[in-house]
């Protein structure tokens, strides 16, 4: 007759591990069966009763059959722990080679990683390369633009610039001087060094300095 037993009661009433089970499962050595979407082993009423003859010996039992139940009861415990044992291993096997498929994704994500970095660092270096060129080529455009327009500029000394103005008094002129010199040190446009002697635009304007 027909018995079902989960696989964790058939495993603890032989003694041994639920991968042992699955494993015998896998081999075809349990005969299992899906009730309802649950896993059960088929044990029929002649292999439940020589299971329980072998893991629990009556006391009417000869001594002889007491030693040779023990026997088979030792050699099914090694069996099934082999069976363990060699449900470790595949499961070991299976981890290093997932372990080995992980390691290896990651390293090809390191490696795009590595060459899109390379990639951006090489753009904004040709960008900065670009900018500072271009800031450089202004620059250089500026001071040209400077240079021609002093270049135009007509310069006057202080003697002709007061004798453009009509500055004749020595004290009127010190006061201009000091004005001049401030002026010289604030960047004014209206003054400029010309080997080494201060010159003024003839044709700007000096109302604020010689008032």
């Amino acid at each position: 007759m027909e018995k079902l037993m989960k696989p964790a009661e058939y495993a603890k009433e032989l003694g041994i591990s639920r991968q042992a089970v699955y494993a015998k499962i896998k081999r075809g050595i349990l005969t299992s069966k899906n009730v309802e979407g649950k896993l059960y082993i088929v044990v029929d009423n002649v292999t439940k009763k020589e299971t329980n003859m072998v893991s629990k010996p009556t006391v009417t039992q000869p001594k002889t059959a007491e030693t040779t139940a023990t026997k088979k009861d030792y050699k099914a415990l090694l069996q099934a722990k082999d069976e363990t044992i060699a449900v470790l291993k595949e499961t070991v096997v299976d981890l290093k080679e997932s372990n080995k498929q992980i390691s290896t994704t990651l390293r090809g994500e390191i490696d795009l990683l590595k060459d899109a970095f390379h990639e951006m660092r090489s753009l904004y270096v040709r960008q900065l390369e670009h900018r500072n060129s271009v800031q450089e080529e202004d620059a250089i455009e500026v001071h040209t633009e400077e240079v021609i327009l002093k270049e135009d500029i007509q310069w006057i000394g202080l003697k002709k610039f007061f004798k453009k103005h009509k500055i004749v008094k020595e004290k009127h002129q010190e006061k201009v001087i000091k004005r001049l010199a401030k002026a010289f040190k604030r960047d004014d446009t209206r003054l400029s060094n010309v080997e080494g002697k201060l010159k003024l635009n003839a044709d700007a304007e000096y109302g604020d300095i010689i008032k």
